[in-house]
């Protein structure tokens, strides 16, 4: 085992503490998808439920010497289905856990947030990389980089609000949060400077919480 295959033992063995959690995943019908279900089940860290046409996953299954018997398998018959299903087994709390597969992520994240039927929230929800760079001593979690396109003011607070949850889960008590624009000084015609400035005043008075905020 290499330095970087350890680069993430120590979130590991927080999730494998808290016991294989049951995990809907949406449509595992690629390569990577499947493995990285099956792997998450290796590590102790979920039980899979396979949500996807049954017939193609058994292919896939077998061209990786999966045996797919081993896990609980939801036949649908196209990616649509399959998200929308994932979705439901999480919503009526079957699942603890969702995962995105081989689909496309308008098509996933339609059934994620659709009202009525979806698991959202009052909060706007975000997507956190979580990475390590080896010239950097800690974890860099970097938000938002799938979901949002531009955000308005709250609905940053709401980002950083949820990266902020997500590094007391993973136990970092104190982040300390750099709201990024393309200069670092407060520029009335870049909207991302009066919006860092606004941030970080609002956790000065507690409508951020649990972090530390500076920018731009």
């Amino acid at each position: 085992m290499t330095k970087d295959d350890k680069a993430f033992d120590d979130i590991l063995q927080q999730a494998q503490a808290l016991g294989p959690l049951p995990m809907a995943v949406a449509h595992p019908c690629s390569r990577e998808a499947l493995l990285g279900a099956t792997e998450a089940a290796e590590h102790g860290i979920a039980t899979p439920i396979l949500v996807g046409p049954r017939a193609k996953l058994a292919k896939l299954a077998e061209e990786l010497d999966i045996d797919l018997g081993r896990y609980e398998v939801v036949d649908t018959p196209h990616s649509h289905a399959s998200a929308e299903q994932a979705v439901s087994l999480v919503r009526d709390g079957y699942a603890d856990i969702l995962m995105k597969g081989s689909l496309h992520t308008d098509e996933f994240m339609s059934e994620v947030l659709a009202r009525g039927t979806g698991i959202r929230t009052d909060r706007r929800i975000s997507h956190v990389f979580i990475m390590k760079v080896e010239s950097y001593p800690r974890y860099l979690f970097i938000t938002d980089a799938a979901i949002s396109i531009a955000p308005d003011l709250m609905t940053k607070k709401d980002i950083c609000q949820n990266a902020i949850d997500l590094t007391h889960a993973l136990g970092i008590s104190r982040p300390k949060v750099a709201i990024l624009a393309a200069v670092e000084t407060i520029n009335p015609a870049m909207t991302a400077t009066l919006d860092a400035a606004a941030l970080c005043k609002m956790a000065d008075r507690g409508q951020i919480t649990g972090a530390i905020l500076d920018g731009p």
